[in-house]
């Protein structure tokens, strides 16, 4: 699914074709997303000027006139900028019409994103009220991560992917952090040192910011808004490689499940 950096990259990616423009016309074609879509959303959007578009975690924030968007991509949903002349395929569910020239275009063949509005201030709204901090701001530090793992017993990778801990820390990328760090998935949080979690906030951040960079990690669905894949993929070090050899000590890579994710290590390289 869209993880942070595939959210990143789309946010990006959009918010210069989008910021400063007004909704002309509004086309749903599908209201049953993971939540449905309110029925009144075309009639609120049209006439309202984007003023900007930003991320929360895996959210989309479009700060509206009088409101706010806030969209989530589900596993396998996209945003797209694209003219108003390209026909919609069969999983195109929602057009924004914002000149005779540009459309965002949603578009989500699983059905599990979001599309949502809400008239109060965005970051109150229930879906984001509690979340953790951002791990590229600077309230993620290794000594946040320690103090919240106190007494906690359950595995190092599920911590560390709690919304409510860090936000946008997803299975591939938690992969990536830990063996970067050298810390076995299935450690218990509570028993990792202050100097351990500092250089894993420190490989969560790079890992993410690679991501970034490289426009994101392409897995199945994912297309960022001018339809390119992303290339991260290209850099993964454990994630996919079960059996193959560690790029470190050149010893399989083992793999596991934990939370019902797959999780890929070397025993060698991970304590």
């Amino acid at each position: 699914m869209p993880e942070l950096p595939e959210v990143e990259t789309t946010c990006r990616g959009i918010a210069p074709h989008i910021e400063g423009q007004t909704i002309q016309h509004v086309i749903i074609r599908q209201f049953k997303l993971r939540w449905p879509i309110p029925e009144q959303l075309a009639d609120i959007l049209i006439g309202q000027r984007i003023q900007h578009v930003s991320r929360r975690a895996k959210y989309l924030l479009i700060q509206m006139t009088s409101g706010a968007l806030l969209i989530h991509l589900g596993m396998s949903g996209s945003l797209r900028i694209v003219s108003v002349a390209q026909a919609a395929g069969k999983h195109d569910h929602i057009d924004f019409v914002l000149n005779e020239n540009t459309v965002l275009r949603f578009n989500d063949p699983r059905r599990f994103g979001a599309v949502l509005w809400t008239s109060e201030p965005i970051l109150s709204h229930p879906l984001l009220k509690d979340l953790g901090p951002e791990p590229l701001s600077p309230m993620f530090t290794g000594e946040r991560l320690y103090q919240a793992s106190r007494n906690r017993k359950i595995p190092i990778k599920s911590f560390i992917m709690d919304s409510h801990i860090v936000v946008g820390v997803g299975n591939i990328y938690a992969n990536e952090a830990l063996f970067m760090s050298g810390i076995l998935p299935s450690r218990h949080a509570g028993k990792i040192a202050l100097a351990r979690y500092e250089k894993l906030a420190d490989s969560i951040i790079k890992v993410l910011q690679n991501a970034i960079d490289q426009g994101g990690t392409t897995l199945r669905n994912f297309v960022n808004e001018s339809g390119k894949p992303g290339y991260f993929k290209q850099s993964l070090q454990v994630y996919g490689r079960a059996g193959l050899a560690c790029r470190r000590c050149e010893r399989p890579l083992q793999e596991i499940r934990l939370a019902n994710r797959s999780t890929v290590f070397c025993k060698q390289c991970q304590r």
